[in-house]
């Protein structure tokens, strides 16, 4: 090892399946405000937001799952992951106008800097990535 080291910090919740949505952008919303962006940063704290609103109700409504919401900030980047026990990847549908609903991960490509999703042994985890203050110059992850 060089001697270097990651400094972060993380936060975690689980919302069960009875939760509302909200209670999930309320408690991203505190620590976002913890760290300072809602002042420095409004935008990617809305961002931020609309991202834990589709991941959880996904873990809700597709998964009828609970969702296990962890925040950790690396000085780098945001990441958001929400866990569920679906071993269904999620995948970004082109809007349509013939159906209500569906855009849920068309909107995290939009406004993430990046996201995934793994398959775990008991479902699967998706991870987007906000670019952090002072990290604009960073390249996409």
């Amino acid at each position: 090892m060089t001697g270097s080291s990651v400094r972060a910090v993380g936060w975690a919740r689980s919302l069960p399946l009875d939760s509302e949505v909200k209670a999930a952008r309320d408690w991203a919303r505190g620590h976002l405000r913890a760290l300072g962006w809602t002042t420095t940063h409004p935008e990617t704290v809305d961002a931020v937001l609309l991202t834990v609103s589709e991941l959880v109700t996904n873990a809700h409504r597709h998964a009828h799952s609970t969702a296990q919401l962890i925040m950790t900030w690396d000085q780098s980047c945001l990441h958001i992951s929400v866990h569920d026990t679906s071993a269904s990847l999620p995948a970004p549908r082109d809007p349509s106008t013939e159906r209500v609903g569906g855009r849920g991960m068309f909107l995290v490509d939009a406004l993430a800097d990046a996201w995934e999703a793994h398959p775990c042994p008991h479902g699967k985890t998706v991870t987007a990535c906000f670019r952090g203050p002072g990290a604009e110059g960073r390249p996409r992850h």
